[in-house]
């Protein structure tokens, strides 16, 4: 075995265990908002680590997210059994989410409206239905749970996997290809601060107050940061609004007091949802909008280079040939 094969292994050891590390660590700051079972949360944060880590640096770290979920799961479990079950599913989940998503030709820069549709609908809808139906069965069948609360806690686990996706993902994908603007304009630096604390402070006076029509005044500010920003400006705030949102949930705060959990979940998960499309949808809307008006802008420049080459130069106007003469 060469150096230069050692070196790849070592490094895909390296990734694996760093990925390991950041989705326990994810866990237990999901872990801060049990809903069901402590263990079951509305915002799941380690699926979003675990596609983000499969969409960047491939399948082969897959067994850095099966060790970490085994890692959080070994401490909750009602078995060893149940334990390795719900690890494969929370292994499985997004490893047949990226499958999907590279099927459907998805790009990690969420720059067109296909690749934030699939990432809805292939990465959280229907990728992460695994790992809350495998869940849901383990407690069900260990008996940590009665057989009539399999469906409460499959949406619960369901929605809150779902979000880690739509929410976590998309800021890690940002995150990975940020730079500090340093060409930036005091102007471009003033607006987003202004975004920052007017997010910051709307979404804590919307989540604070009973009146729930508050929490439309969200939006002007996701859709601010989607025009202005695109991705690097939604995902961060969509963030911010979700995470502020859940606190004040989980605190019996604002528009979610007095509700059980199924109509405290409904009411987060309606908001939170609506929080992460609106902030992806508009962003990738814009972004695609402006690569295209870019490729029309060089399609037209191209044209008028060829046009220029094919008219004929004015000394062909001023000099016309002149008759020879007969022989």
């Amino acid at each position: 075995m060469g150096s230069a094969e050692m070196g790849r292994i070592g490094s895909t050891a390296l990734r694996i265990l760093a990925v390991a590390a950041v989705y326990y660590g994810a866990a237990q700051v999901g872990l801060l908002q049990q809903l069901v079972r402590d263990q079951v949360t509305p915002l799941w944060p380690p699926t979003g680590v675990a596609l983000a880590a499969l969409l960047m640096m491939g399948l082969r770290v897959w067994p850095g997210i099966a060790l970490g979920a085994f890692l959080v799961n070994v401490s909750l479990g009602p078995s060893l059994i149940s334990v390795l079950a719900i690890t494969a599913g929370n292994t499985l989940a997004p490893v047949c989410a990226c499958l999907m998503l590279r099927r459907a030709g998805f790009r990690n820069e969420l720059d067109r409206l296909r690749d934030v549709l699939a990432l809805v609908f292939l990465g959280a809808f229907a990728g992460m239905s695994i790992s809350s139906t495998i869940g849901s069965g383990v407690l069900v069948l260990s008996g940590a749970l009665d057989a009539g609360d399999f469906w409460p806690t499959w949406s619960v686990w369901w929605t809150g996997d779902a979000m880690g996706i739509l929410v976590v993902t998309p800021f890690l994908l940002v995150l990975r290809k940020a730079r500090w603007p340093v060409r930036a304009r005091i102007g471009r630096w003033f607006e987003a601060v202004a975004l920052a604390l007017g997010t910051v402070f709307v979404t804590l006076l919307a989540t604070r107050t009973r009146d729930s029509n508050l929490l439309f005044l969200v939006s002007p500010f996701l859709i601010w940061a989607a025009f202005r920003f695109r991705l690097a400006g939604a995902a961060p705030c969509a963030l911010v609004v979700v995470t502020l949102a859940i606190l004040a949930a989980d605190g019996d705060r604002g528009p979610f007091v007095g509700e059980d959990v199924v109509a405290g979940m409904v009411t987060l998960q309606a908001f939170n949802g609506t929080t992460a499309l609106t902030a992806l949808l508009i962003a990738a809307v814009i972004t695609e909008r402006d690569r295209t008006h870019e490729e029309i802008k060089q399609l037209c420049a191209r044209l008028a280079e060829v046009v220029s080459r094919m008219e004929p130069r004015p000394d062909s106007y001023r000099h016309p040939p002149q008759d020879r003469p007969p022989p």
